[in-house]
């Protein structure tokens, strides 16, 4: 998905880091029974997992994704084997780890972690998820409504707007994946997905600016 054509100046770029800043939740992160690491295009997660580990977090971690709208015939193998391999070279061993090389989205991400995790005899009362920094609240927002038996912190790679828009990720390209899951905080409650979040004025009047600027290439499909 090309963002080149989308205006930038000062203005989007506020909006831009108001959205950013709603969807990192910056929860701080405790021991665990978990270390659950979400499918992504961007194997940074990795590192974070296993800064994790390194900080004795948990001693176990799952890692799970096949192949999303960003991967599928990008990456020759499945998210969680890549994301996996680059925490194995951060230092975390093979033997802490599981991989779920199925899930296409964040609902499979979740139901077949939890068959992983069951027919491994994994049992788990607290995690924490690792995700991208602007998916945070999404992810947690998921977890929390469809594995509510969990008690769940998340957190993502510790860097800000500029630094995380690094490495091919652009700030269009960021912003405009940023509205559209704002557009499934505001949805999926209702579809039974996620627990319903708070949004504040300022919030929502960043998204509609952007959407009104063209930012609108990752919104969901109309029924």
């Amino acid at each position: 998905m090309s963002t080149d054509h989308l205006p930038w100046d000062e203005s989007i770029r506020q909006a831009a880091l108001k959205l950013w800043h709603y969807h990192r939740l910056d929860q701080p992160v405790g021991p665990a029974d978990l270390i659950l690491v979400l499918g992504s295009h961007d194997l940074r997660v990795g590192d974070r997992a296993a800064e994790l580990y390194r900080q004795s977090v948990s001693k176990r971690l799952c890692f799970t994704g096949g192949y999303g709208n960003w991967t599928r015939g990008h990456f020759e193998r499945p998210e969680a084997e890549l994301i996996a391999e680059r925490a194995m070279a951060c230092g975390v061993p093979e033997s802490c780890i599981l991989k779920e090389p199925r899930a296409s989205n964040t609902g499979e991400n979740i139901a077949f972690s939890k068959t992983l995790l069951k027919q491994q005899g994994w049992e788990v009362s607290r995690a924490v998820a690792v995700q991208k920094p602007h998916m945070e609240r999404r992810a947690w927002a998921s977890l929390c409504c469809q594995w509510p038996e969990i008690t769940w912190q998340v957190t993502s790679p510790q860097l800000d707007f500029d630094a995380y828009c690094q490495e091919g990720i652009s700030p269009k390209m960021i912003t405009e994946v940023m509205v559209g899951d704002l557009q499934r905080i505001l949805t999926y409650p209702a579809l039974g997905y996620q627990i319903p979040q708070e949004v504040p004025t300022e919030v929502s009047q960043a998204y509609e600016l952007l959407m009104g600027r063209g930012y609108v290439g990752h919104l969901m499909p109309p029924n």
